[in-house]
């Protein structure tokens, strides 16, 4: 899991309370525990509290723990361990969040993610520009039929394509998510195949009222209908069973046998009456098996095979390394190009590479130096990191699209 923290002290308001409803809801939830546990109520109310302020606010959590009476480290730990709990701004009309779990991501729900990046903000957890909206990736949301699927506050969104996704994006952004329809959006009713019913379409079979006429009917056929008088079969005998009919005669259910017994046996009176066990001859094996086992057992032993050393890594002084640059006032975001990220990112900073001109200048033996101080082993040619730093040094995101059909990721 990764590491949860508060939101910066510059965004964090002064102080918080609960409003007249919510006030009265939380008195609610703290009666439902009994004396001495009211601290348990500590995820309802800060469920509250996110569902009024739109996050969790360091006041909030304050506030509640105040409320229980319990140190603020705990309500820390409560609220920074659940993912339900959103610990910074999110969107006040609409936080988008958008299931990347198995079936999800088999369904397109890249490309949806991709429809949040292009119309709310190209990183998670951050709002547009107005602050209305933002967006997550979350594990499954449990509407794995009808995938691929978001969720926005409470309200589910599901069988969704990118382009109905950015419909009810608009729609969020100009006020209006309140009138978009939740659930499937293609028609289908719950999670029912997208044809329609296939089992049970008609409920006119379980009824009491049906089945009521349907056996009037068949008694009015009956009566109707003369009965041919049918020789009489003879059932096959069977004899009785004697399944779970106790055994009353046991010597254990004996009321005469009286344990422990007060008379007690010497041991060696029990020794003597003691049989030992016989002894079993081992069968001969054949003369060709006593052979192959004794030529197998003499057989000197081979040494396990030794594990290939690592390959070290390459120099700092070494003459194929990219020649670095002192940190520009303007930085390229090198995570831009796939295959970099944040941790590959700080190590090319070392490097003195902060620029997509540098990287898109490297030649062959450079890219080679790079890859085996990465410990890549080649994932610098297959990623083509140069054909994509050329791309974003000459037109930034709009070329990277127009070369490789996709936003950089």
């Amino acid at each position: 899991m990764s590491v949860r923290r508060l939101a910066d002290a510059s965004v964090q308001p002064a102080s918080f309370a609960f409003n007249k409803a919510n006030s009265a809801s939380a008195r609610k939830w703290i009666a439902k525990y009994p004396k001495g546990r009211e601290q348990s109520a500590i995820i309802p109310l800060l469920m509250l509290a996110q569902e009024q302020e739109g996050w969790v606010t360091k006041a909030a959590i304050e506030s509640i723990c105040e409320m229980l009476g319990m140190p603020y480290i705990r309500g820390l730990e409560v609220a920074t361990f659940y993912t339900q709990y959103q610990l910074k701004p999110v969107g006040t009309r609409a936080h988008v969040q958008v299931c990347g779990t198995t079936p999800c991501m088999l369904r397109g729900s890249e490309e949806l993610m991709d429809v949040c990046r292009s119309k709310i903000h190209h990183d998670q957890f951050h709002t547009n520009e107005a602050g209305t909206l933002s967006w997550e990736e979350v594990e499954c949301l449990g509407a794995c039929v009808n995938a691929p699927m978001v969720m926005i506050f409470k309200d589910t969104y599901e069988d969704l394509t990118p382009e109905r996704l950015a419909e009810i994006i608009d729609d969020f952004e100009a006020g209006k998510g309140h009138s978009v329809p939740v659930g499937p959006q293609n028609g289908r009713h719950f999670s029912a195949p997208v044809s329609g019913f296939t089992a049970l379409a008609d409920e006119k079979a379980i009824l009491k009222s049906t089945r009521d006429k349907a056996t009037k009917a068949a008694a009015r056929t009956t009566k109707e209908t003369p009965l041919v008088a049918a020789e009489p079969v003879k059932a096959a005998a069977v004899p009785p069973s004697n399944a779970a009919k106790p055994k009353t005669n046991a010597i254990e259910t004996s009321p005469a046998v009286k344990t422990p017994s007060k008379v007690k046996a010497a041991p060696a009176a029990e020794n003597a009456t003691s049989v030992k066990a016989p002894k079993v001859k081992a069968e001969a094996k054949p003369a060709a098996v006593s052979a192959k086992a004794e030529t197998a057992a003499a057989a000197p032993k081979k040494a396990p095979a030794k594990k290939e050393a690592a390959p070290a890594k390459p120099s700092l002084d070494h003459k194929n390394r990219p020649k670095g640059i002192s940190k520009p006032a303007a930085v390229d975001d090198l995570k831009l190009i796939s295959g970099v990220g944040p941790k590959i990112e700080a190590t090319l900073h070392e490097l003195g590479i902060f620029t997509y001109a540098q990287v898109a200048s490297w030649k062959k033996a450079e890219r080679e130096w790079v890859d085996g101080y990465l410990s890549f082993h080649g994932r610098i040619e297959r990623e083509d990191w140069v054909k994509q730093a050329k791309a974003l040094a000459k037109g930034g995101v709009e070329e990277y699209i127009r070369v490789f059909g996709k936003k950089p990721v």
